[in-house]
């Protein structure tokens, strides 16, 4: 139970210290599903025209997983496609925090790269992730998460 505490504090300091930081921009905020592992919640919200927070609450299928949180900051890269459309490929360092049924949550860290199409004239952005993943607490392990989803912006 320990352990437990202790990751539940050290997320909440990650999750406080990237909301402080993305409020004062004035950028978009997107929400919507993904389907993968986690497949769940998604959210997207605009620092700068090329930096974004990137949230995922979501239900992982591995084994004795009750919850899946994670949490990236991305670059976006423009994509050399000479369309109307943005299309753009990211990359960025996060961290994941998943609960599990037998009291062994883990902690770890993620690189996201992926890529989203934004569709003229849309507030919806459809997209595509994969991320390695190194948990850190309780032990060390490395898996992969990554899905496909789609997000609708709000402003």
């Amino acid at each position: 139970m320990k352990e437990f505490r202790k990751l539940l504090i050290i997320s909440l300091i990650f999750i406080l210290f990237s909301i402080g930081n993305s409020f004062p921009q004035s950028r978009n905020l997107g929400v919507g599903f993904i389907v993968g592992s986690p497949t769940g919640l998604s959210a997207k919200y605009w620092t700068t025209g090329i930096n974004a927070i990137a949230f995922g609450l979501g239900y992982s299928f591995e084994k004795n997983t009750k919850l899946h949180l994670h949490s990236d900051y991305l670059f976006n890269l423009s994509s050399g496609f000479n369309t109307s459309e943005k299309i753009s490929i990211y990359y960025g360092p996060g961290v994941r925090l998943k609960f599990q049924e037998n009291d062994n949550s883990r902690l770890g860290l993620r690189g996201a790269l992926g890529g989203f199409w934004i569709p003229r004239g849309t507030i919806i952005e459809i997209f595509i992730e994969i991320a390695p993943t190194i948990d850190l607490i309780p032990s060390t392990d490395f898996s992969f998460d990554g899905g496909l989803g789609i997000r609708f912006f709000l402003n």
